[in-house]
């Protein structure tokens, strides 16, 4: 179908639109990411719609970008702050828009895999369907199945990473953004929410989990220094945690990997802080341990109960401390939530000095999440506060992971 007929349709195809969801996941198999935006376009208006759109928030999720998809005109970039498109992203709730000079109906999709939010989708829906339940439960399904295809074609080219960034990115932070695991995940037990910054510039933070049977493992690295040295040290160290971690290592198991991992690859001179935990997501039992790093903060009830303070233990990479691997362990009750960073959130500084400091990023934590926010759009406003503090331009690397237990029984 030729794109620019899109708005003469007002009906769907005949035998278009049961089997659209089926047509699409057959064509979309073999569709390289660049071809997708067009093809879920395409199959969309031969169903009857009279457009559809994806778009892909940017790296620091500050704007939703649109997917080529043929049309003539390309779509503008939308702000993620003052739209609807970005309030369906933010909110994770669809958002109506009424047509200016038609009674076409335009829904804004937030588009999601999992809890991972990567960007929103739009329909336009004919007015002599816009009452249809049939019709509209159709539009969510589309919209549905728009994530999981943008994250099933992602590994098969560079157009998704290349259209989500806006400037140039360092060598260290493509090595960083290589690493990660899903910044949001969302299970029955557990979710976990995380971000980084300076989106571009990143060098020697990171984190990663892993959510196995009846555990769910959690870690943040901060590797001393910055740029490509700093990268390459904490890739050996998430590598060499993974490592022992998948094998059955325990936390002090795990630790030892890392150490003699550093030690192997660059002496005793250089080192990784980072805090270690394993959370029981039957019990609500967490246990971890702190190398060197700010420790963990315990949120409960729209309060901060307590700093997570275990026994000390020297960084990692420093060939000493093989005896202080001893535990700690905190039960923790439904609903909490715990909060790990590296020391370039709470450090961040104004131009005259000022830290951001714990009670700033608990006080703005506690804020977004007592407004209903998800962990996600939390994460992603603490982020943007802590960029105004220092005038967007961090000093240190800075990165989150806020931890909720929520077992389903509670």
């Amino acid at each position: 179908m030729d794109p620019s007929s899109v708005s003469e349709l007002t009906e769907p195809t005949p035998d278009a639109r049961p089997g659209l969801v089926a047509a699409l996941l057959e064509a979309a198999a073999g569709a390289a990411p660049h071809q997708l935006g067009a093809l879920v376009r395409e199959h969309a208006v031969e169903a009857g719609f009279v457009d559809v759109g994806l778009y892909l928030s940017d790296l620091q999720q500050v704007t939703l970008i649109a997917l080529p998809d043929g049309r003539d005109e390309p779509r503008p970039d939308l702000p993620i702050d003052s739209t609807l498109a970005g309030r369906a992203f933010q909110l994770g709730l669809t958002q109506e828009q009424m047509g200016d000079a038609t009674d076409e109906l335009r829904l804004w999709f937030p588009m999601v895999t999992g809890i991972e939010r990567l960007g929103v989708v739009t329909v336009v829906i004919p007015p002599a369907l816009a009452a249809d339940e049939a019709f509209l439960s159709l539009a969510r399904s589309l919209a549905g199945l728009a994530g999981d295809l943008v994250v099933a074609r992602d590994p098969y080219g560079d157009t998704f990473v290349a259209l989500r960034r806006t400037r140039d990115m360092g060598v260290a932070s493509e090595m960083q953004w290589g690493l990660l695991p899903p910044l949001a995940f969302g299970g029955v037990d557990v979710r976990l929410a995380g971000a980084l910054e300076p989106a571009y510039a990143i060098a020697g933070d990171t984190l990663d989990y892993s959510i196995d049977p009846g555990v769910a493992h959690v870690a943040v690295f901060d590797a001393m220094g910055h740029g490509l040295e700093s990268a390459l040290m904490v890739s050996v160290a998430v590598n060499a945690y993974r490592k022992a971690r998948r094998a059955g290592g325990d936390l002090a198991a795990n630790l030892r990997s890392i150490e003699a991992a550093l030690t192997s690859a660059f002496g005793n001179e250089r080192f990784v802080t980072g805090v270690f935990g394993e959370l029981l997501t039957d019990t609500g039992m967490f246990t971890w341990v702190n190398a060197g790093h700010h420790a963990p903060l315990l949120l409960r009830g729209g309060k901060l109960v307590r700093t997570l303070v275990g026994p000390p233990r020297w960084p990692l990479g420093l060939g000493i401390g093989e005896g202080q691997l001893v535990t700690a362990t905190e039960q923790l009750e439904p609903g909490d939530r715990l909060l790990l960073f590296t020391d370039g959130v709470v450090e961040a500084r104004t131009p005259d000095g000022e830290f951001y400091g714990v009670e700033r990023l608990v006080d703005t934590v506690l804020r977004q999440l007592a407004g209903g926010l998800s962990g996600s759009e939390t994460m992603r406003r603490v982020v943007h506060a802590l960029l105004d503090h220092q005038q967007d331009r961090l000093q240190d690397d800075a990165t989150l992971l806020l931890v909720e237990w929520r077992p389903a029984a509670s």
